[in-house]
């Protein structure tokens, strides 16, 4: 908002129509003056009768007409007798109704809130206060005090009310006293402001920019930041090359902070082969837990005898007539003798065969099995391919909040999960956090199998889970290799083998299920883009544009970029009109009926679903906006028929899905799959983004763009490298060390997620 554009108002609030208590989003009505006008914004606990100070700008709702928008507030308590009656009676204070409202008021007029404050014990003097009762209004008074002083206290920083109120609900009433002595605590877990924030505000504040709060704060930033691109650790001397960069300080500065923060126990330091690697705890204990639970499950029962394998496995191929190539006779071996295995493989090469039969033949012989996926689409596709139920992980562990509001899991180590195998599919897209909290959910003696294409993407979270796993050595796995004969009729499937092999997809095929279109102009692309979308594949093959089709592409940025993508397709699929409601957000104006997706996972956002409620959308699942409510300020969203409604405040969760990223596109299949590659971000074009992109694809992939670039991906064998220590804790004592990436991403957004 331009400077000059900036309005301000005061005035004393009549009506507050909506407040979200967690955000501090809210809709009231402000008297300026005798006319009621509309305020909304992150106001926070705003209560009638208090006099409010706003600044910001008038915007017209198409449905509610102009609405002033605030960005700025300054809350001024009542000063008259008439209006603190008003707000005392309005319910702000447990135990003041109207009644004892007006008798407080007569005795101390417009002093009445000073004398709440400051001597409290004169509620005594007002008839039907007994001293309890006084001692229970003095508390809830300071309480409010305290809030309001908070955010008062942090809105000259232009720190919003959200903070406010999460560093009110951990310190409470000494949270200015915390905050003055250390505004980085306000980048802490839980209340979550950003760095280059709390560092703009201390600078205010005078705090010198090599303090120890400042370094250890930048730190833990830079460990986060890199934990959020997929490193679950850090090498130390590249994280003090990086943080005494970035916040131009003295490396003797660093090595200060460093060794204070490591004696806290804030950070964690794990040595491999002489090299010092710095963990956050929560990574650090994660894959601690991770290499040592391994260990006991491979070491808890000795493998049994194979030849009592064999003849079940004879039998199954009796009963189904069919026959197990080698490979699959194998894993199936490998699984029902062993505590712990890896099924690998890419498509078409039967491994939903493979793990049917491990999953038959283990309920034969008494256990009792769970299916698990990292995603609700993964989830429901493995479902439709082996016909037994499986569930997300987040949804299987099932999630609850502690008394200070952090979520963890209902099933650990105390109330373990009723099952005896556990199968794990699309092992790929777990990260170390996750499969932690799922290790430790699973009784002892519980077996594990976990299936997925080692040669996809990794986890958009951090590690290097399936890759660590498989190159440690320790836990047996079964590669599947063979292409079958059915599947051999797809080129998706045979041109995916050859991009991992190395070789280069035959384009030049027409009458198959692969298509590639030469457009060497964004432009051009673009439009062929959207004339198949729109027109011809519906036409050609009945599919759905929203519902059958994706469009993927490798970059969030560029005119072939996520972003861009989503207009050009919203605007063809979905264009602007007047029966249509919309709301804007930060990146896009969404419209009912647009296809979306959940960009980071919510555990406790409410869905329901034909009668029954849960918890939780995730990270990566695809839904549609069926209705907006400018009233309410709320959209509804479904995803799989479970109807989710969320607040103009949360819409930064969600994005647009016309198009979505190869990393996002992971554990799910379309039935036709569009690819835009004309390069412009050379980090992103290689072998394994491809391979994954391609194999999105169930009945139909076309590419378009250069068949140079995709020529350039195959030949560029570059592997996601991640800096993690799991495949060295699992090898203990160590022998070989894994090769390690040479840099880490620089502080800036990064092309994908």
């Amino acid at each position: 908002m331009a400077e000059e554009k900036a309005l301000r108002l005061e005035g004393i609030v009549e009506h507050v129509l909506f407040t979200n208590e967690k955000n501090g989003y809210t809709v009231l009505e402000l008297d300026v003056d005798g006319s009621l006008v509309t305020v909304v914004g992150e106001i926070g606990t705003a209560e009638e009768g208090e006099r409010l100070l706003v600044e910001g700008e008038y915007q017209n709702h198409p449905k509610f007409g102009a609405q002033f928008h605030a960005q700025y507030w300054e809350r001024r308590l009542p000063a008259d007798a008439a209006n603190i009656q008003r707000y005392l009676a309005s319910g702000v204070i447990k135990g003041i109704g109207p009644s004892l409202a007006r008798k407080i008021v007569e005795n101390f007029g417009d002093r009445t809130l000073e004398v709440m404050e400051k001597t409290p014990t004169r509620l005594l003097e007002v008839r039907g206060i007994s001293p309890k009762k006084c001692e229970s209004i003095a508390a809830e008074v300071q309480q409010i005090f305290a809030l309001r002083g908070l955010m008062q206290f942090l809105v000259q920083y232009d720190i919003r009310s959200k903070y406010a109120m999460r560093a009110y609900q951990r310190w409470g009433s000494g949270a200015v006293d915390m905050i003055a002595a250390n505004p980085y605590l306000l980048c802490s877990h839980g209340i979550d402001l950003e760095f280059q924030k709390a560092d703009a505000m201390a600078q205010e504040m005078d705090f010198s920019p090599s303090c120890r709060q400042r370094i250890q704060a930048g730190m833990v930033y830079i460990l986060n930041y890199n934990a959020n691109s997929g490193y679950t650790c850090l090498p130390l001397d590249k994280l003090r090359e990086k943080v005494s960069a970035y916040l131009q300080i003295a490396v003797a500065d660093f090595d200060a902070a460093y060794a204070e923060l490591l004696d806290e126990h804030d950070i964690y330091a794990y040595d491999k082969g002489g090299r010092t690697f710095v963990y956050l705890e929560d990574y650090y204990i994660a894959e601690q837990y991770i290499a040592d639970r391994v260990g006991v499950i491979l070491d808890f029962s000795a493998p049994e005898t194979r030849e009592d394998w064999n003849q079940l496995i004879d039998e199954q191929e009796s009963q189904n007539g069919m026959q197990y190539a080698d490979l699959q006779r194998e894993a199936i071996n490998t699984a029902l003798s062993r505590s712990m295995m890896i099924l690998t493989g890419g498509p078409g090469t039967g491994k939903t065969t493979t793990l049917n039969a491990i999953i038959r033949l283990y309920e034969k012989t008494g256990y009792r099995v769970m299916i698990a996926a990292p995603t609700g689409r993964a989830a429901s596709r493995i479902s439709d391919l082996t016909g037994y139920d499986a569930s997300t992980i987040h949804r299987m562990l099932a999630v609850e909040y502690d008394m200070s509001g952090n979520m963890c899991f209902q099933h650990n180590e105390q109330n373990p999960l009723e099952c005896d195998v556990m199968v794990v599919d699309e092992m790929s897209m777990v990260d170390v956090l996750l499969f932690e909290h799922l290790l430790r959910a699973l009784r002892l003696g519980c077996k594990l199998v976990l299936v997925g294409d080692c040669d996809q993407l990794p986890s958009v979270g951090a590690g290097n889970l399936l890759r660590d796993l498989i190159d440690s050595e320790r836990v047996p796995v079964v590669a599947l290799k063979e292409i079958f004969r059915q599947a051999q009729k797809s080129s998706i499937i045979t041109n995916a083998h050859r991009i991992i092999q190395g070789e280069y997809p035959d384009l030049l095929q027409k009458n198959s299920d692969c298509f590639f279109f030469q457009r060497l102009t964004a432009g051009q692309a673009t439009d062929l883009m959207l004339e198949l979308v729109q027109t011809r594949l519906p036409q050609a093959y009945g599919y759905s544009p929203t519902e059958d089709i994706q469009v993927i592409t490798p970059s969030r940025k560029g005119v072939l970029g996520v972003v861009e993508l989503n207009k050009q397709l919203q605007e063809a699929l979905n264009p602007p009109s007047t029966s249509t409601a919309e709301v804007k957000s930060v990146l896009y104006t969404f419209r009912e009926g647009d296809k979306v997706m959940q960009m980071k996972n919510n555990y406790d956002i409410i869905w329901h679903k034909e009668g029954e409620n849960g918890t939780g959308i995730f990270n990566g699942d695809i839904g549609y906006l069926r209705t907006i409510n400018r009233q309410t300020q709320e959209v509804t969203a479904e995803f799989d028929g479970r109807f989710v409604t969320y607040a103009f405040d949360q819409l930064d969760q969600l994005e647009l899905a016309y198009a979505i990223t190869v990393h996002k596109s992971q554990g799910s299949e379309f039935q036709a799959v569009v690819i835009p590659l004309l390069g412009g971000f050379p980090r992103l074009y290689y072998r394994n983004l491809l391979y994954t992109a391609v194999t999105r694809a169930r009945r139909l992939l076309i590419l378009i763009g250069s068949k140079n670039v995709i020529y350039q991906m195959v030949d560029n064998n570059r592997r996601m490298n991640r800096y993690t220590c799991l495949r060295d804790m699992l090898q203990r004592p160590q022998t070989e060390q894994p090769s390690l990436p040479e840099d880490i991403p620089e502080l800036k957004q990064e092309e994908t997620e």
